[in-house]
């Protein structure tokens, strides 16, 4: 690459500039720091030593808290003069959402507009926003306003100046309220709905009745008015609401009323889209008997993408080739031209005898670096297209990143222990930098190691083709060791860790799996006894080395369990042994691609699609770059029956 364009202003070297103090001084300084910024959290401003961070690249977090403190006080003009002193930092931002935030809670509305810049993230604050913005632009606030308003949730007592200033002029209508209220009963939010209902008058009795009936019984619903409220007013919103929930609850039931009610309703197409939709979703997702003519014969009007896959995946499980490619050619383009159903109708294509038309998608889909796209490059016995990108700086290009604030500053707050505020600041200026810019600082991360962190900014900057940042070699020695020692596939290690935790290895999943490979305590303590080993315990587990042969060990016992096959095992690492038993005890599929169809867990399929494809760029990346001999999967994986006799005898 040539010569960076970074423009650092004459501000920006000078706070560079400060940064260069030897190490001893950045102790010193990083410790008055530490400490001022966590007085300042707490407002005890006499504990700050102002000289002491005089001129330390993360002073401005200290103004942040002290100008934050200062709100709704502080004029608008001391917060905009902080936004433009901070414009490179995530500061900035979140200086305007606080004062957004505490100008409106005060009522200061003129001031929430003169910090404004546009719609602000969160529900709070855009309810606030859009109070001010009543007497400068009450159409577009008016508007904005219902939509924040038909939610079937409470929202944020923020809310409430605008709700009522909306109701007042007629805005929020008694249908308005009406239709939240059958949005919140949708929901289950009984509360939200009760009070909403209390709003209503006598003209809506009849539809508070029949929505209380229904509420208590859902068979009513066969018998409920098709006309409710005032002038009809009530249907659509009732009808569209008992539906989804009867649908959810009990779909055989639902869809013997909906064939008793539905020819009778006066319903507009998008109402009656928006019912048979789900009806369709969950009649195919729970198998109803006697419902997939119906679903054929309203499924090309409904516009619906996942009712289509759901569709052709039927198709699968059947065997019915000749409807996969009915039902992948009804897709739209962009669902269609993806490599998984381009690979599918290759695969249905060539079951009928089709070989032109076979050769055409298998062609399409191998474009893809993917799963599907690589196994249609194994069917047409062709290199896999990898598309990678490759990035060169030399020393002096990154020497001059290092000297940038938002790398100074990212440094800075990892010395002190804040990883967190660290990642805001990277990232921050990862999404807001031109596409050079967020690569330099995608190879200063490289060469710090610092793997999470490039991940994210692969993500941040949508550098899908940069492979060598994406798929790090992050612990390869560990990976190539405990794979050595337990027999398993390094390169499937990697895969998974990459998927599981992108290389946090702090990481800590809402289900309590831990660290670099996503272990759950429990299973970290079986595995540790089944080694000899102590409980490492909910913060031992966070050890990369010991996660990494605690989880090659339990990888390698899915492996055994299912006679080496990586599918399979990959499949139990994400949803468990007991599931993929019972998937391989239920069908039997002869082909790996078909097995992986028939996972019932949208999570699960796309997980073991991940990781098995990501494995494919590990391998190749070793061998820089070239995929030559490097498969998806072995020819016993591509060969094998998916049944029970996949499990070893137990």
């Amino acid at each position: 690459m040539q010569a960076s364009p970074f423009r650092l202003t004459f501000r920006s070297l000078c706070a560079a500039m400060l940064i260069g103090l030897p190490t001893a001084s950045w102790a010193t300084s990083d410790s008055a720091m530490r400490e001022a910024l966590e007085a300042a959290r707490q407002q005890q401003w006499q504990q700050i030593n102002d000289r002491a961070i005089e001129g330390h690249i993360l002073s401005g977090y200290v103004d942040y808290h002290r100008l934050r403190s200062q709100l709704p006080n502080a004029a608008p003009s001391q917060v905009l003069q902080f936004i433009e002193r901070h414009a490179d930092s995530p500061l900035s931002e979140w200086m305007r959402g606080q004062a957004i935030a505490k100008y409106g809670y005060a009522g200061r509305f003129g001031d929430l507009l003169a910090v404004a810049d546009g719609v602000p993230a969160g529900t709070a604050r855009q309810c606030y926003y859009y109070t001010a913005l009543l007497d400068r632009a009450p159409a577009e606030a008016r508007e904005a306003g219902l939509e924040l308003w038909l939610v079937g949730s409470s929202q944020p007592d923020a809310c409430d100046p605008l709700f009522n200033r909306l109701r007042a002029d007629g805005t929020i209508d008694a249908t308005a309220i009406w239709e939240r209220k059958m949005l919140a009963w949708q929901a289950g939010e009984e509360r939200l709905s009760n009070y909403l209902g209390g709003l209503l008058n006598s003209q809506w009795q009849t539809a508070l009745n029949t929505a209380e009936t229904v509420n208590n019984s859902p068979s009513a619903l066969a018998s409920a008015p098709t006309c409710l409220g005032p002038e009809c007013a009530a249907t659509a919103a009732f009808y569209k609401a008992a539906m989804q929930r009867y649908t959810r609850e009990n779909t055989p039931a639902a869809f013997s009323t909906w064939q008793a009610i539905g020819p009778r309703l006066n319903l507009a197409h998008t109402d009656r889209q928006a019912i048979e939709e789900e009806l369709a979703f969950y009649a195919l997702v729970r198998n109803v008997p006697g419902t997939l003519s119906w679903v054929d014969s309203v499924l090309p009007s409904l516009n619906s993408e996942r009712v289509l896959e759901l569709r052709v995946r039927d198709a699968l499980a059947k065997r019915q080739w000749t409807d996969i490619v009915h039902w992948i050619t009804e897709m739209p383009s962009s669902q269609q031209e993806s490599s998984r159903w381009q690979y599918w109708l290759a695969r249905a294509n060539e079951q009928l005898g089709n070989r032109d038309a076979a050769l055409a998608r298998y062609q399409q889909a191998a474009t893809d670096r993917s799963f599907y796209g690589f196994a249609a490059a194994e069917k047409l016995n062709q290199p896999y297209q990898l598309n990678l990108e490759r990035n060169h700086f030399d020393e002096a290009t990154r020497a001059q990143t290092a000297r940038l604030p938002v790398v100074q500053r990212t440094e800075a707050l990892l010395r002190i222990g804040e990883d967190g505020l660290a990642n805001s600041e990277w990232l921050y200026a990862v999404q807001n930098g031109t596409p050079y810019q967020a690569r330099a600082l995608a190879d200063y991360a490289a060469h710090q190691q610092w793997h999470a962190r490039l991940v994210q900014t692969t993500i941040a900057a949508e550098m899908w083709d940069a492979l060598d940042w994406r798929f790090p070699a992050a612990y390869r020695d560990s990976f190539l060791h405990w794979g050595r020692i337990t027999g398993v596939d390094p390169y499937l290690l990697m895969a998974i860790t990459r998927r599981e935790s992108a290389y946090n290895p702090v990481a800590l999943s809402p289900a309590g799996a831990r660290g670099l490979m996503q272990l759950m305590p429990g299973t970290a303590s079986q595995v540790s006894r089944q080694l000899g080993l102590n409980d490492p315990g909910p913060y031992g587990v966070l050890e990369p080395e010991l996660n990494i042969r605690l989880g090659s060990t339990y990888l390698r016992d899915k492996l055994e369990r299912y006679q080496g096959n990586r599918l399979a095992a990959t499949a139990a690492y994400n949803a468990g042994p007991g599931r993929v038993d019972q998937w391989l005890g239920n069908n039997s599929m002869e082909s790996f691609d078909l097995f992986v169809e028939s996972i019932p867990f949208r999570e699960t399929r796309d997980y073991v699609q991940a990781v098995l494809s990501y494995r494919v760029i590990f391998e190749s990346l070793a061998n820089g770059g070239n995929s030559e001999g490097v498969s998806l999967l072995s020819e016993s994986e591509q060969a094998v029956r998916y049944d029970h006799a996949l499990l070893v005898s137990r």
